[in-house]
């Protein structure tokens, strides 16, 4: 059951003062201001004093709110993978060939890559809370146009739109990081990140179980409602906070989509991080977009329900989170890459053998969603510190470079099992995992300006 939300009482002085974090807390606190954190003026100052103050400088987050925003999170992301146990039905029910069943998960990640780039900076602009529950509430409508879609047009289009909206869940991290004290923050990205991970996990198990008991357009109907009453919930819960003081050079939205690129264009860590991500969740794709189509057919012929649930078999990502989190805090972000590459290149021998043995899938698949969201965590906590003033537009902007990944792997693997089987699917995953460890040991070696070694 979830938690009572908290009351503005609750929310604006139930948080207790960190000491660890007196010295840095009121850059972390300014971090989504444009102009100063003053606000923005007598209109933003009547808006900050209608609704809950944001938390002092070096002060925790109120402790409902990480928890909940891993909660919410976790269910706006798993709307992006809802479609992956469902391939194989929603090609059959829509007349697509298994060569084109990877537009159906391509078209959501391309929707999320231009969220990334036109939706997540408007974190450093913006009044957190208004922000994130305005795209809940959305992302809500959206869901519903993707449950009643009639023709695959229609869905094609609800599903990109779907894809769009959902890195509301970036703008959670963000808003995460910045409400954090910087000796923590690792700890509350691991927490938000974890609850990304395990949305992902339980969107294939819970769409494969309710397409078997309700039909596919199930799906897509509840999470309508799920997302409506998160929005909802954090309405009250998450603290309205001034835009950023930090944020000196982007005055206009369109500035602000520019200043993207241009902190990925200055910061050589951002890009060498992006490419990781990229990599990393190509393969990551190629396995949960592709795994449907050899699992639904002989020798194994499984269910919807059971097919999902092969996504719990990789339970042990949100449990890598929270320990990469961990790990980051205590300076080891190099070590954490390097094992979790390594780590990923190996988890592809026993996913080779997923026509012959269920168990090896299994084993895989733990493997490689650990590595992944260890990766992935490091990433995250290691950009967000190139200028935390800049947080969502950082996030958003490397999350461009999941979301290719995701499209590429996607894409990919479809092509790859109608030209050859799981065998080519395999070489394909096992291909961007290993390209993945040979860009961070060449980079390792090289260095990077304005970061020594140990930083990444």
């Amino acid at each position: 059951m979830l938690p009572r939300a908290l009351t503005v009482t609750e929310a604006s002085l139930g948080s207790k003062m960190q000491p660890d974090g007196r010295r840095n807390g009121m850059a972390t606190q300014c971090s989504g201001v444009v102009g100063g954190c003053g606000g923005r003026g007598e209109a933003g100052g009547r808006e900050a004093a209608a609704s809950v103050s944001p938390p002092a400088p070096g002060a925790s987050p109120p402790a409902r709110l990480i928890p909940l925003l891993a909660l919410a999170c976790g269910s706006s992301v798993a709307t992006v993978y809802f479609s992956q146990p469902l391939l194989v039905t929603l090609g059959e029910r829509f007349a697509l060939g298994s060569g084109l069943l990877g537009a159906i998960v391509t078209v959501t990640q391309l929707g999320y890559a231009m969220g990334l780039l036109l939706l997540v900076p408007l974190g450093d602009l913006l009044d957190h809370r208004r922000l994130v529950t305005g795209q809940l509430g959305l992302l809500a409508l959206a869901l519903l146009a993707a449950g009643l879609a009639p023709g695959a047009v229609a869905l094609l289009g609800a599903l990109a739109v779907v894809g769009l909206l959902a890195v509301v869940a970036q703008t959670m991290v963000a808003a995460a990081a910045a409400l954090t004290p910087p000796a923590r923050r690792g700890r509350a990205v691991g927490t938000v990140t974890g609850g990304i991970v395990t949305g992902i996990l339980l969107a294939r198990a819970a769409a494969g179980l309710l397409a078997d008991l309700a039909g596919w357009r199930a799906v897509y109907l509840v999470s309508a409602g799920v997302t409506a009453v998160l929005a909802v919930l954090l309405r009250r819960v998450l603290p309205a906070r001034p835009p950023s003081a930090g944020a000196r050079d982007v005055p206009s939205y369109g500035r602000l989509v520019v200043s993207t690129v241009t902190l990925f264009t200055r910061h050589p860590l951002l890009r060498i991080r992006g490419a990781l991500a990229l990599l990393v969740f190509a393969s990551f794709s190629t396995l949960w977009s592709g795994v449907a189509q050899p699992l639904s057919g002989p020798p194994w012929s499984l269910s919807h329900t059971a097919i999902g649930a092969f996504g719990l078999a990789g339970a042990a990502g949100a449990v890598a989170a929270g320990v990469a989190g961990r790990w980051n805090d205590r300076g080891y972000a190099q070590r954490t890459t390097g094992a979790g590459l390594v780590l990923l290149a190996l988890s592809w021998l026993p996913i080779a053998l997923t026509g012959r043995s269920l168990w090896a899938l299994a084993v895989g698949a733990v493997l490689l969603d650990f590595a992944v969201q260890a990766v992935h965590v490091t990433n995250q906590t290691l950009i967000h510190a190139v200028r935390p003033d800049a947080g969502s537009r950082i996030i958003g902007g490397y999350m461009v470079f999941y979301s290719a990944g995701s499209s590429l792997g996607a894409f990919g693997s479809s092509l790859a099992y109608a030209a050859a089987g799981w065998p080519a699917v395999s070489a394909l995953g096992a291909s961007f995992s290993l390209a993945a460890l040979l860009l961070w040991a060449t980079t390792r070696r090289s260095g990077v300006p304005g970061g020594g070694p140990g930083v990444w």
